[in-house]
């Protein structure tokens, strides 16, 4: 293929046209400006990033000496907190400061709810976590374990109406509690009606015995909708910044089952939405990035399509409109929400490099400039007001960026982002930051992390599993890691999730920023997930990941009963996080596993490494539900592999297993991974013929590798052989 020249690059010809005639036209920016404005950039911060991911390198090398040449002593902390000061792996602290971020939109700096995380190269998730800002409660209570199939109530073709009560029953419950109505309770509710009393609307509930009583707390009703002669069609609530709109058609299905003739309760699920350009994607040459750029252009133009067949018919999915109801404070007034989630983009870490742009030397260049460049770029029809459907109002352009070691890493960062908004003609601190504390440097180092980016960072979130895949590679040389069930039970993981709320409430993200927390991985164990990550808001998240919109909005529900802001101000004089606790990597005491563990653990991991990379290699599918041994359906992505591989790599390292046994492993659960998906007509099986299964070699370079891979990624690894996949 013949890359075109121009200025002081070399471009892939597709990515070219894509670029000059369908993502520049109606920015303003001229296709001369923006590819000499990108070949500086290249030109002039290449060598920054070769400098910091050498400086990685260094200081792991420095680290792994630490560990070796202390390797007969009992670890101290003190003495390994003093090392980590003196080769500036801990930086001193930085003055006290509040962020100044601007124009953030309120579902950012305001509105405590849920995240729903999809990978952007899939058009229809892409617009599915776009609308996912409104959901159906009934449908995401019926479809779900959130109610139990027991005493009839089982999820049947048909609809049950003995399933369908229970759905109801839950949800009057819901209402009673946070929109209560005055000694009753909605199940006792025949109609309701709108009252104008001096000059104010209020929600009436006239009851069964046709008494009248109206909320306990009017404030919560904000507007309604209405039929021509009047009858009402739903009722819109608020409470703790959030909506939820209750339908009512007695001339439903539904409907006509409840006395209210309340047919659904459409809850204000997904505030924001990320796009994914990294982990849950599988992005590895010039087809696949321009799949993701044109989906994030058409999500930016608001003309993003979907077409599938459901049941015989062919069905086409856009972006929902706005929402409108007439305003609570008067009927000639409107009340508008969006009918969509506010997006951000999540580009890929400063480690990727890719061959679509060269150097005029044929160097690769590094994938974040170009993932900036082009998301920024589409983000302008937003801006200019090309768009069908508003994305930031306040006009801004919100990107995460992830898997950053440390305050030099989030300032080349800045000075990027800063770079880019030049070229493209955009004011200073228009494209906002959110910085992933997913790796050790940055979380030792937060509050240094969040002010270098205190003019434009919009959020910072916890990742449990790219986290631990980074505190066993950093401390790969100190010893034999405990098993994964027991690292997330040690001392430095409430540390680690306490602190990053800490840090951020001290330097003002209280209504400015996003406090994060991670991803609900379970996509079916809805149930487990409404008992347990209420404790995300509880910890003072404003917000925290979930892997769907049914999930999102079972969640939002949690922010209904927990008001985060309230936390938050609770926790504002909190007795900061031990560092020590921080620092102490979870390794086992000198007591030794049974074998039966070491067993089940290495099954366990393989079983997962071999359940992702086989789609990922195979089908080029980044992130999806990926069975677990138990057959428990886990959403994986390349966190997940991280830390599998990781802590594999890191007991063969330490003599708990060895290599031969952890191939024979490999193999039967290849066996078992090939049964799983033996329904996938696109599935190739790997126990055919192990030495020639590409993906199963995969698999164990992944491992084999992991002590030397740099930071323990796994991104080189599968981007080579998911290209022999397409090409082989």
């Amino acid at each position: 293929m013949d890359l075109i020249n121009i200025a002081n690059i070399k471009v892939s010809p597709n990515i070219y046209k894509l670029i000059n005639e369908k993502i520049i036209p109606g920015t303003n920016v001229t296709k001369e400006k923006f590819w000499n404005e990108f070949s500086s950039i290249i030109e002039d911060l290449s060598k920054k990033n070769e400098t910091l991911l050498k400086e990685r390198d260094e200081i792991q090398e420095t680290i792994d000496n630490w560990h070796l040449d202390n390797k007969n002593r009992s670890f101290d902390i003190v003495e390994y907190k003093k090392f980590l000061e003196e080769i500036n792996y801990l930086i001193k602290k930085c003055p006290d400061f509040k962020i100044n971020t601007k124009n953030i939109d309120k579902e950012i700096s305001m509105i405590a709810g849920p995240q729903l995380v999809v990978p952007v190269d899939n058009a229809r998730f892409a617009i599915n976590a776009a609308n996912a800002r409104w959901w159906s409660l009934y449908d995401s209570l019926y479809g779900t374990d959130a109610i139990p199939e027991e005493y009839g109530a089982t999820k049947t073709t048909a609809y049950n109406i003995h399933r369908g009560s229970k759905v109801v029953s839950f949800s009057n419950i819901f209402l009673d509690n946070i929109f209560s109505l005055e000694n009753s309770s909605y199940s006792s509710v025949s109609s309701f009606q709108i009252d104008k009393t001096d000059n104010k609307y209020n929600l009436i509930a006239i009851l069964t015995d046709n008494t009248k009583t109206q909320l306990t707390d009017p404030s919560k009703f904000v507007g309604y909708t209405k039929k021509a002669d009047g009858e009402l069609t739903s009722i819109l609530l608020k409470n703790n910044g959030l909506h939820i709109e209750i339908q009512l058609n007695r001339e439903d299905s539904i409907g006509k089952l409840h006395s209210a003739g309340i047919k659904d309760i459409l809850i204000e699920s997904a505030i924001t939405a990320i796009q994914d350009f990294e982990d849950s994607v599988s992005a590895v040459d010039e087809e696949d990035k321009i799949s993701a750029y044109t989906n994030w252009t058409d999500l930016m133009k608001g003309t993003i399509t979907s077409t599938f067949t459901k049941d015989g018919s062919e069905l086409v999915r856009t972006l929902n409109p706005d929402k409108i109801f007439i305003s609570q404070e008067n009927e000639n007034d409107t009340y508008i929400i969006s009918g969509r989630s506010l997006i951000l983009a999540r580009n890929v870490g400063i480690h990727m490099y890719t061959d679509i742009i060269l150097t005029k030397e044929n160097e690769k260049t590094p994938e974040g400039f170009l993932d900036i460049m082009v998301t920024a770029l589409a983000s302008m029809h937003d801006l200019n007001g090309n768009s069908k459907y508003s994305n930031s109002p306040n006009k801004s352009i919100y990107i995460v960026k992830p898997k950053m070691h440390g305050p030099k890493e989030v300032a080349a960062t800045v000075e990027l982002f800063s770079r880019v908004e030049k070229a493209l003609n955009l004011n200073n601190n228009t494209i906002k930051i959110g910085i992933m504390d997913e790796e050790r440097r940055t979380s030792v180092n937060l509050q240094q992390c969040i002010y270098e980016a205190k003019d434009r960072i919009i959020f910072i979130n916890t990742g449990f599993l790219d986290r631990t895949g980074d505190e066993i590679h950093t401390s790969m040389k100190a010893g034999a890691f405990l098993p994964k069930s027991e690292i997330k039970n040690q001392p430095w993981i409430q540390a680690y999730e306490d602190q990053n709320v800490d840090i951020a409430i001290k330097s003002g993200f209280i209504g400015k920023a996003q406090i994060g927390k991670g991803m609900w991985a379970m996509p079916d164990e809805m149930k487990e997930m409404l008992n347990n990550k209420i404790g995300h808001p509880k910890s003072g998240a404003s917000t925290a990941w979930v892997p769907s919109p049914t999930a999102a909005a079972l969640h939002a529900l949690h922010y209904h009963y927990v008001n985060v802001k309230d936390i938050q101000d609770q926790l504002l004089n909190r007795e900061p996080s031990d560092i020590l606790n921080l620092l102490t990597p979870p390794l086992m005491s000198e007591k030794l596993l049974e074998e039966s563990q070491i067993q089940k653990e290495l099954e366990n991991n393989a079983q997962s490494i071999l359940g992702y990379v086989s789609r990922w290699i195979g089908q080029g599918i980044g992130c999806s539900k990926v069975l677990d041994i138990d057959n428990v359906a886990l959403m994986e992505d390349r966190a997940t592999l991280r830390i599998s591989s990781q802590h594999i790599a890191n007991w063969i390292l330490h003599d708990i297993t060895n290599k031969e046994d952890v191939i024979s492993i490999f193999k039967r659960m290849a066996k078992i991974v090939d049964i799983q998906n033996k329904d996938d007509v696109n599935y190739t099986k790997m126990s055919d013929n192990y030495e020639k299964s590409i993906e199963f070699q995969a698999a164990l370079e992944l491992v084999f590798n992991g002590v030397d891979t740099p930071n323990g990624y796994t991104e080189d690894i599968l981007h080579s052989y998911r290209r022999k996949s397409k090409n082989p």
